[in-house]
């Protein structure tokens, strides 16, 4: 498919955001943003999502100069600390102790670059962990889902079990919020957006 006929460029390779995307628009070209993604400790979380976003989908458009570029950034955060994927094992297990029984926040920044403006905004979701055992954690953890998750888990998959109840967009928790990015795509006037 080429950029051309497809005039959306999703600059991510999470498999997550692409099947998301899908569900709104069938054809889209994936071109995935290898940037570092740093964070910045003096910024609020919403800030270093949106920021991260922004960074990704600016990396890729100038090779897309006629499309409309999305980038995301999923980020978990409890009491002012930010969890994003684990990077080990070991932090895995210590990202679900500290979320376990309580609840946080989850925040995608999401970014849009069209041909004639950019816009970027930040997506705020709360989630509450039930209590879990060490052997939950350990059993979770041994299936691999949490490794690639940014909080080390996945609401919409195995890391169900866990989950006692969330608020506000469940596809913002998942990776990407649809509903708000329809919104972005029709203010940056992307002739598709209904």
């Amino acid at each position: 498919m080429s950029p051309n006929n497809s005039k959306l460029v999703l600059a991510s390779k999470s498999p997550r955001r692409v099947e998301l995307l899908k569900k709104i628009f069938p054809q889209f070209e994936v071109a995935p943003s290898y940037i570092e993604e740093v964070l910045d400790i003096g910024l609020r979380p919403e800030d270093n999502a949106r920021n991260i976003a922004r960074a990704k989908a600016e990396s890729i458009a100038p090779d897309f100069p006629d499309c409309w570029v999305i980038g995301a950034d999923t980020l978990v955060t409890l009491d002012n600390e930010i969890f994003q994927k684990p990077e080990d094992e070991k932090d895995a297990e210590r990202i679900l102790n500290r979320l376990q029984g309580r609840e946080h926040l989850v925040i995608t920044g999401v970014c849009v670059v069209g041909p004639e403006k950019t816009i970027d905004k930040p997506i705020t979701s709360k989630v509450k962990i039930k209590p879990l055992t060490e052997k939950e954690i350990k059993d979770y953890i041994a299936t691999g889902e949490p490794m690639d998750k940014a909080g080390a888990y996945a609401i919409q998959q195995k890391g169900s079990f866990m989950v006692r109840s969330f608020s506000g967009s469940k596809t913002n928790i998942i990776g990407l919020p649809l509903d708000e990015l329809k919104t972005l795509l029709k203010k940056t006037r992307y002739p598709y957006a209904t």
